[in-house]
């Protein structure tokens, strides 16, 4: 099961999209970088929460490289080193995709209070799922195994729903980004190639766990009618 040459053949197109999609994302966001911005991706982000009224929400730092999120239930945007500093187009865009999450958050947008509801499912599913397939394949147990099969269903459900979650996010961005001033519109070129890049990478983790649970079905079927 752990070297099965079929689930390799399966995955392989969201394995390559994915490849294909980390190197867009830093390629893009490499010649996006030297691209100079107005503003920070700091001072972006506290730009256009000001201006969305949700001062309430915290800008801070954070270590790593694009390690960018927002957290829903601290109500705080982190923003790795070079974005949270750096006067780029690259800096400012992925700032400003954060910034449409809080937004999100704020107003109540429908796909991302379903995420958050089916986080903690999606993560039980995604270990527990995995070992009650094992079981059920090596003890026999159809039962057990096919409940695996369904725990795991739970992360492609996520994965899907978090697509337009973060199309979304980006959609805001790109808005804000204009309308507020802080990019020309001749110049949004260069922050849709980033985003669009990194909107890949959702892209190839969906069809990934989409393949993956295809290959469960595949193997628990099989197995049941041996």
């Amino acid at each position: 099961m752990f070297f099965d040459p079929l689930y390799f053949i399966l995955i392989a197109p969201a394995l390559l999209l994915g490849l294909w999609a980390n190197y867009r994302v830093r390629s893009t966001y490499a010649r996006a970088s030297r691209m100079r911005a107005p503003l920070s991706g700091a001072a972006a982000a506290r730009y256009i929460l000001d201006s969305a009224e949700l001062r309430d929400v915290a800008v801070e730092m954070t270590p790593g490289e694009l390690s960018d999120h927002y957290s829903p239930s601290e109500r705080v945007i982190r923003l790795s080193p070079d974005v949270y500093r750096g006067n780029s187009l690259a800096a400012v865009g992925i700032a400003a995709h954060e910034a449409g999450h809080a937004i999100q958050h704020a107003r109540a947008y429908a796909p991302l209070v379903f995420t958050q509801a089916v986080v903690p499912v999606a993560g039980f599913g995604s270990n527990v799922g995995f070992l009650a397939l094992l079981f059920g394949i090596g003890l026999g147990l159809k039962w057990l195994a096919w409940a695996g099969v369904i725990l795991f269903s739970a992360v492609v459900l996520f994965q899907l729903v978090n697509l337009p979650v973060e199309f979304n996010a980006s959609s805001r961005a790109k808005q804000q980004l204009v309308a507020l001033g802080i990019v020309p519109r001749e110049e949004m070129t260069y922050v849709n190639k980033v985003l669009n890049a990194a909107a890949l990478t959702y892209v190839a983790a969906t069809l990934q766990a989409v393949l993956t649970l295809f290959y469960y079905v595949l193997l628990v079927s099989g197995r049941s009618r041996e």
